[in-house]
């Protein structure tokens, strides 16, 4: 049922049908050593519905939680008459339900067709009402994850209604929210943006860096030398200066870090254009990461690596990864970061 949107009422009801069989499918398990002959069973004339989560890995602050809601009724029953979706926790801005039912077409694309006016959002309630005769829809809701969720959990309730009279709602989650942050683009260069941040997820050129003394972590640096494969490197502003060959510290840039680099691992929220992937950190590799005893300087930093980092004060771990690198000395990185104490 879920993306297969109809245009006719002969179509619909086709639809419908199918939805009814794949309920119907564990039926068939439970009779198969049974010498009976089986009947196919009777559509309900009852309005239906069925809901999946479309997106996977961490639900972070900020980043959308994708769901698909499919319902149904029987056309000589009525229409479909609206559809809610009801956060326990409200959304960010930006929270909507589609108004077009999505179904897939023979070259693989989604393909939508409008069926209500825009969705509508008043509190933590979303909702579509339905401007066309149809019987059968998939709508898709984008939760976009508050500030107040992180750490909590959240579920979202679905609602459909029809001309009928009859309601029906389905319950999805509870999800938890992750503790962490993310940050993805940020540019670095050699002896400008070269600055990091844990603590602002951000970067800093020199000028800045002095301004916020007291949060840069580390320093982005590249070195093609002869003697030693340096390249791309993080290095804390207090390792040894033979880590920052020609750097000139800002003034009260001085900490120091835990850096651990390590190679394929590729997490999908930092690099979702990646063909490979599925992997996901999330709070746990945090919390369970172990950085004691590492150095305070990571070199031969290469496109795709990656770099666990404790800031010193032991407030946030983070895991930094290099989508892109240039021999020019620039590289683009993206951040998850995790908040250990307060």
């Amino acid at each position: 049922m879920i993306d297969n949107f109809k245009k006719t009422t002969m179509q619909y009801s086709s639809n419908y049908f199918t939805y009814i069989l794949l309920l119907a499918v564990p039926l068939l398990f439970t009779t198969s050593c049974k010498k009976d002959t089986y009947a196919l069973p009777t559509a309900s004339d009852k309005l239906q519905n069925q809901a999946i989560k479309r997106t996977l890995g961490p639900n972070i602050v900020g980043q959308n939680i994708e769901f698909a809601y499919a319902m149904a009724i029987l056309p000589s029953k009525g229409k479909l008459v609206a559809c809610t979706a009801e956060a326990s926790i409200a959304g960010a801005p930006g929270t909507y339900m589609e108004n077009r039912s999505f179904y897939t077409a023979q070259t693989g694309a989604d393909v939508g067709v409008t069926v209500g006016s825009p969705s509508v959002t008043s509190g933590n309630t979303t909702t579509v009402t339905y401007n066309v005769d149809t019987s059968a829809a998939t709508l898709r809701f984008y939760y976009v994850i508050p500030e107040a969720a992180r750490g909590k959990t959240v579920s979202i309730k679905f609602t459909a209604t029809s001309s009928d009279g009859e309601s029906i709602s389905t319950t999805m989650g509870p999800y938890t929210i992750a503790q962490m942050d993310m940050k993805l683009g940020l540019k670095v260069s050699d002896n400008n943006l070269m600055y990091i941040s844990i603590a602002d997820t951000t970067v800093y050129n020199a000028a800045d860096a002095a301004a916020h003394a007291a949060s840069i972590d580390l320093v982005y640096l590249y070195r093609n030398l002869t003697t030693s494969a340096f390249n791309h490197a993080l290095v804390a502003p207090a390792a040894d200066a033979q880590y920052l060959p020609g750097v000139t510290l800002p003034t009260g840039v001085n900490r120091s870090a835990k850096l651990l680099k390590t190679f394929n691992l590729q997490d999908h929220n930092l690099a979702p254009n990646l063909q490979y992937g599925g992997l996901f950190i999330d709070d746990l590799d945090f919390q369970k990461i172990d950085l004691s005893g590492q150095p305070n300087f990571a070199i031969n930093l290469k496109q795709e690596a990656g770099v666990w980092v404790e800031t010193t004060d032991g407030k946030y771990r983070a895991y930094i990864f290099f989508n892109t690198v240039t021999a020019a000395g620039t590289a683009t990185i993206s951040m998850k970061r995790y908040t250990l104490k307060n």
